[in-house]
């Protein structure tokens, strides 16, 4: 027998065994998955943004087929239309909830909170906050170096030239949250986007006191709890000289921004306020007064003598 055939006979036996053996292997070590879990990681959007609280879209789908609920499960992307197809393939109630969209709670504009230093280094936020409190007075506020603007993939978010602050664009925000875990000052925060995108909100995060905060941010909440004596709902407090508006319990009824003497309490896609004209009719007393207060001047030796002689002639 030659060495050639020994050889292929050899290397066929070898791999006859271990096919054998990895034929008993994944039998015995066979990892069971529900099929339904691939069927719903195919209806989500694979964004894996994360925004769901799981690892990517099918961490997010195999919690849903093992809790056999969709009780706070919510896919930020998809929304209410993504989280009806999982509930019909699970066979389970889809469960309504509100929308959310990002907000930026600083309002520290250049006009309204000036630079006092000029930061010379690397453009980031996490960057900037690791070293140094920032450019302005305020150590709370927006950094303005776009690191949300970075993580955001819906190009929902920008950074504007004039005010230095990030602007949210609604209709491409999906409440993913990645900015604002890219936000190390948390200066962003996610909110139920409301009836016809109307909110209330204080665009603030200093907790400073309030002399401290009104000589770095001319708009600036300084904790003085006037909005929480006009709110009639509850909806917000005062903590660590900070106002904030709790957006489970606002009714938007705007009385708190009225209140503000800081104007640091934000309303959002609200009609314009109505003016409301004086419409009481002008006072006529000093009118009325007026000819029982004059009197004729007396007239004069020579008009006088002027009058009668007219009258003889």
């Amino acid at each position: 027998m030659s060495l050639i055939l020994i050889a292929v006979i050899s290397l066929g036996a070898i791999g006859l065994v271990s096919a054998v053996i990895l034929f008993a292997a994944s039998k015995k070590f066979a990892v069971y998955e529900d099929p339904r879990i691939a069927q719903v990681a195919a209806v989500l959007p694979q964004a894996n943004c994360g925004g769901c609280g799981y690892p990517g879209c099918t961490g997010f789908a195999d919690a849903c087929v093992k809790a056999g609920s969709l009780d706070g499960k919510l896919c930020p992307v998809g929304g209410q239309p993504v989280m009806a197809k999982v509930a019909e393939i699970l066979g389970l109630a889809a469960v309504a909830s509100e929308p959310k969209v990002a907000v930026v709670r600083c309002n520290g504009t250049c006009a309204n909170r000036p630079r006092v230093t000029k930061y010379d280094g690397a453009r980031s936020c996490a960057i900037m906050a690791s070293t140094y409190g920032g450019e302005t007075g305020c150590s709370y506020g927006c950094l303005g170096c776009g690191d949300c603007v970075a993580a955001c993939q819906f190009d929902a978010i920008h950074m504007n030239p004039e005010t230095g602050l990030p602007e949210v664009d609604e209709d491409k925000c999906t409440a993913c949250g990645a900015c604002v875990k890219a936000c190390p000052k948390s200066v962003i925060e996610l909110r139920y986007k409301g009836k016809k995108s109307r909110r209330v909100y204080v665009s603030c995060v200093n907790k400073d006191k309030g002399a401290v905060t009104r000589k770095a941010c001319s708009v600036g909440c300084i904790g003085c709890g006037k909005c929480v004596k006009a709110c009639q709902f509850d909806a917000i407090t005062v903590e660590n000289n900070l106002a904030y508006i709790d957006f489970t319990k606002c009714k938007s009824c705007r009385k708190c921004v009225e209140a503000c003497p800081q104007n640091a309490i934000v309303e959002l896609n609200f009609p314009p306020r109505k003016v409301v004209a004086n419409t009481e009719a002008p006072s006529t007393e000093g009118l009325k007064a007026a000819p029982e207060t004059v009197k004729a001047a007396p007239a004069s030796p020579e008009k006088v003598a002027q009058t009668q002689g007219e009258a003889k002639a």
